[in-house]
């Protein structure tokens, strides 16, 4: 069995993506390992030649700023990164810049990853999700943040990356079929110093909106305000191991009352019929659970 990793990259340095600890925490899963580095105006393209391993393979890009619809380019960019995988691959696990996974999940996805290979029904391998907001001691919980989604598929030339790269489907448009992993994927893109988070906002608006949206409704700040939202919990589980040093550096400080939340009618009206139910109502599911 072999197993490519992949990712996108851009700007990594001066946005403070945590693309080394992103890419570091699934080489040990992978025998190779493409990264997409787009044209940057910092040393992101350094950065990534410094991980020294021999198992990276980069990928120098330039993005099209003019796909703004939707964060298309999102998807333009994974894509080339997805091609860039070689035919004798087995497995393609796909890891955003923000994104993180703990050591503690590599028995269950080997061996998923093993389980599975023969079964051609089975097209990818889906992780739950910590969505980690304002430090690394709370994680979001209200509905709004995706709870699962795909980040293992097959070497399928057929599969492409869909919408904004958040998750992918099976030309000519259908969900791909996955299995549940007992596995988490750590997302920490809501975990920066206040200055980094409102320069990263205003980049990642950017790839979504025109410069009309953006000078009509984006808000200039010079840091992110944290205490709007709606509903957090405490993590209260361990990093990843390659977080360490990162989290070692924390110079900023956030608290939040766990006690308050501010959910919307909608949402609370949802959460008390999927009770009645036992699933979760309105989840979007960009894939198919077998």
């Amino acid at each position: 069995m072999k197993v490519c990793g992949f990712t996108i990259v851009r700007n990594a340095v001066q946005l403070d993506y945590p693309v080394i600890e992103a890419i570091t925490s699934v080489l040990p899963l992978c025998d190779l390992f493409i990264v997409a580095v787009g044209k940057s105006s910092d040393t992101t393209l350094n950065e990534i030649e410094k991980i020294h391993s021999e198992k990276i393979r980069i990928i120098e890009s330039t993005w099209d700023d003019r796909l703004r619809e939707g964060g298309r380019v999102l998807a333009v960019e994974t894509d080339k990164a997805l091609a860039a995988i070689p035919p004798d691959m087995d497995w393609c696990f796909y890891i955003q810049a923000d994104e993180v996974c703990h050591e503690k999940y590599y028995p269950v996805i080997q061996a998923a990853m093993q389980k599975y290979l023969p079964d051609q029904s089975v097209e990818g391998l889906l992780f739950n999700y910590e969505h980690f907001y304002g430090s690394y001691d709370y994680v979001g919980s209200s509905w709004r943040w995706y709870r699962r989604e795909v980040r293992i598929i097959r070497n399928d030339k057929r599969i492409f990356s869909y919408r904004d790269a958040q998750g992918f489907r099976k030309r000519p448009n259908e969900k791909l079929k996955v299995k549940l992993l007992d596995a988490s994927i750590y997302h920490y893109g809501w975990v920066r110093d206040p200055r980094a988070m409102q320069r990263k906002q205003a980049a990642f608006s950017q790839l979504y909106h025109n410069d009309i949206w953006m000078k009509e409704n984006f808000v200039e700040a010079q840091e992110f305000d944290y205490r709007e939202i709606d509903s957090l919990q405490l993590f209260e589980g361990t990093h990843p191991q390659v977080m360490k040093d990162r989290i070692a550096r924390l110079n900023w400080t956030f608290s939040h009352d766990i006690s308050r939340n501010r959910l919307t009618l909608r949402e609370k009206a949802k959460r008390l019929v999927s009770r009645v139910l036992g699933y979760r109502v309105g989840e979007y599911r960009n894939y198919q659970l077998i």
